[in-house]
């Protein structure tokens, strides 16, 4: 892709996130996480020269080589799909910026072991499952809250720092709002707890999130699409 093309698509998401937030509140910050799932380094590093500065993976390998190939740019990454146990170590080494996909206990509870060994911490989101979708990992909605303080009661070297959720799977855009205000109503709990991030929203429902509460929302295909 050319510089153009990425400057113009993220022009548009960007103006489209604007005009989402002031919906919400003149005071309502929006952080946008480019996802480099479907497109190559040259096009992250471009985007990077544009002024996008964070940057999601949805899986560890893939993190890993590309945080090496642009190691000498200063990238936030994100971590924001799913994390296999024996991928745990991996992910440890790369060390991102904040590991969004933390879906259930016992994974939490692995990973606080790893983190304690290295003397490490780690920034997380909780993952909910607030479509109640079989497709979708994440703690049910009923669960969250418990879940969220048992994490902070557990796991020390675990920072939670809010929660992140998939938009319903669906056309019918009052199940998709449903889904994202179950999420919100949780963070909105939480923040008695320290939470601050509220991750919702991708290409095809970003702007209903934001109005929805969202202020993360994790853009891909729309940054680049030719």
């Amino acid at each position: 892709m050319n510089k153009e093309t990425l400057r113009t698509n993220l022009d548009k998401v960007i103006w489209n996130i604007e005009k989402a937030r002031l919906k919400v509140s003149d005071h309502h910050i929006v952080k946008l996480v480019a996802v480099g799932k479907y497109t190559n380094v040259e096009n992250i590093s471009t985007l990077y020269s544009l002024g996008q500065r964070a940057f999601g993976e949805n899986q560890v390998q893939q993190l890993e080589a590309r945080s090496k190939e642009l190691e000498e740019l200063p990238i936030e990454w994100h971590m924001i799909g799913t994390l296999q146990k024996n991928k745990i170590n991996k992910l440890l080494d790369i060390g991102p910026s904040l590991f969004q996909a933390l879906d259930n206990i016992e994974l939490a509870l692995v990973l606080e072991e790893r983190l304690a060994k290295r003397e490490q911490t780690l920034d997380c989101l909780l993952q909910i499952n607030s479509a109640a979708e079989d497709t979708k990992s994440g703690v049910e909605p009923h669960m969250a809250i418990d879940t969220y303080q048992e994490i902070i009661e557990r796991c020390p070297h675990i920072s939670l720092k809010g929660v992140m959720s998939i938009g319903a799977h669906t056309d019918n855009l009052q199940i998709i709002r449903q889904s994202f205000e179950t999420t919100k109503k949780i963070f909105d709990t939480l923040q008695t707890d320290g939470a601050t991030i509220c991750s919702m929203g991708m290409s095809g429902d970003y702007e209903l999130a934001i109005e929805c509460g969202s202020n993360l929302v994790r853009i891909g295909s729309s940054l680049f699409e030719k």
